[in-house]
């Protein structure tokens, strides 16, 4: 395994491509995962990245899915990584983990409370000190998410902005969660501007295929589902190929909206499947 590229010196270099995974959870998934990487490899994506949870199960998925794409592949992993349910020694030696193998690049997230009642709450309270954390134990490149709406815990919208901004400061770069109207990206990169914050931020985006994916999508994450999306959607929502059309189409106009204003690239959140993504890049001419 060749020394892995590190995110934020791609995304000095110029425009980048990257694609989000998750572990799967059975040989069948796992076997259809290795093809959708061997279907997006030739785009030649700047970076992929691999979504963790805390269990003890889904934290080896993740690590050996990472080790493997770096090993087994050309392509350049980021191993997500979240505070909820480890103790400072467990991160520590999980990083210590992705240094071994070679793996340059983690996003440090805070994580969701763990739901099992056998799991402890954890160590570290925030993002932020888990950036602190990585970049005390080495040489990676460190970034965390980013939300163009508000975080749904956040009490105000200039709170939100704050603590993202002390975040990032101490980051290398940011992803965003998904939206759907560029106006809510280029408002959070004026907001940390004023604040003195002008990290690189890597709009992240997921194309509507099914109205009811990306409505349980929205309210996890407690974001908004545009009026205007909706209605062009359900004006052929008797057609699932013709709601998958409008989707890809009004996704590709995102992606083009920021790119031309300024966007240092684009994050694809692939739900394991390459189809979406492949004909969003055709679109685009990627």
């Amino acid at each position: 395994m060749g020394a892995q590229a590190r995110i934020h010196e791609l995304l000095a270099a110029g425009q980048t491509v990257s694609f989000e995974f998750f572990p799967p959870r059975a040989e069948a998934d796992d076997v259809a995962l290795h093809a959708t990487l061997r279907e997006l490899e030739p785009l030649s994506p700047s970076y992929v990245s691999v979504t963790y949870g805390a269990g003890g199960s889904t934290r080896e998925r993740t690590h050996k899915l990472v080790v493997e794409i770096a090993r087994d592949t050309s392509l350049t992993a980021m191993a997500h990584l979240t505070c909820a349910a480890h103790s400072h020694a467990e991160l520590e030696h999980l990083v210590g983990r992705y240094a071994d193998a070679g793996i340059r690049n983690i996003l440090a997230l805070r994580g969701d409370p763990p739901t099992d009642a056998n799991l402890p709450p954890g160590e570290l309270d925030h993002a932020l000190d888990l950036v602190r954390l990585v970049r005390a134990a080495g040489d990676f490149s460190i970034g965390v998410a980013a939300f163009p709406e508000p975080h749904p815990a956040s009490p105000s919208l200039e709170a939100d902005r704050f603590r993202q901004a002390e975040k990032l400061a101490e980051a290398d770069f940011g992803v965003t969660q998904l939206f759907f109207e560029a106006r809510h990206y280029f408002d959070l990169l004026e907001s940390l501007d004023k604040l003195g914050v002008r990290k690189p931020i890597v709009p992240g985006i997921m194309p509507v295929e099914r109205i009811a994916q990306i409505e349980r999508m929205v309210a996890l994450q407690g974001s908004e589902f545009p009026v205007w999306l909706r209605d062009r959607l359900e004006a052929v929502g008797d057609d699932p190929e013709a709601v998958r059309q409008a989707g890809l189409e009004e996704a590709a106009k995102l992606c083009r909206e920021l790119l031309d204003g300024g966007a240092p690239g684009l994050h694809f959140y692939t739900l394991n499947r390459s189809r979406a993504t492949r004909e969003i890049a055709a679109l685009l001419g990627l």
